[in-house]
């Protein structure tokens, strides 16, 4: 078992507009991640399940299919696998629970992340 507090967790500065806090168990990723107005998360896709609980603000989830805004107190859950972007479109804190856990982001492999821009809309 481990306890612990979000005021503990190393906050990662991803780029300009986008910040996260991580833990990860032998499955299991949950992140918090403060996202700027205007933040843009480029398309990919992952082998995990992602359910997304935004804590505050909006996010805009585009898929192939379709694009759906996700408000304070709403969840989104996203297939394995599922291309999916994203756009903040006020100042949000999302929590994210993946499964299995998110190998490249504990390696640092998220190049698409890193880095990313606002959206141009």
């Amino acid at each position: 078992m481990q306890i612990t507090s979000w005021e503990k967790i190393e906050t990662e500065k991803l780029s300009e507009t986008i910040t996260r806090q991580m833990l990860s168990g032998e499955h299991t990723t949950v992140a918090r991640i403060f996202l700027a107005r205007g933040a843009y998360v480029p398309r990919h896709a992952h082998p995990s399940e992602q359910f997304s609980l935004i804590l505050s603000g909006a996010l805009r989830f585009i898929f192939d299919d379709c694009e759906v805004a996700v408000r304070a107190g709403e969840i989104v859950f996203i297939p394995a696998h599922a291309p999916h972007a994203a756009v903040a479109l006020q100042d949000t804190v999302d929590l994210d629970i993946f499964s299995p856990r998110r190998e490249d982001w504990i390696r640092k492999d998220d190049a698409y992340l890193r880095g990313a821009l606002r959206a141009e809309s």
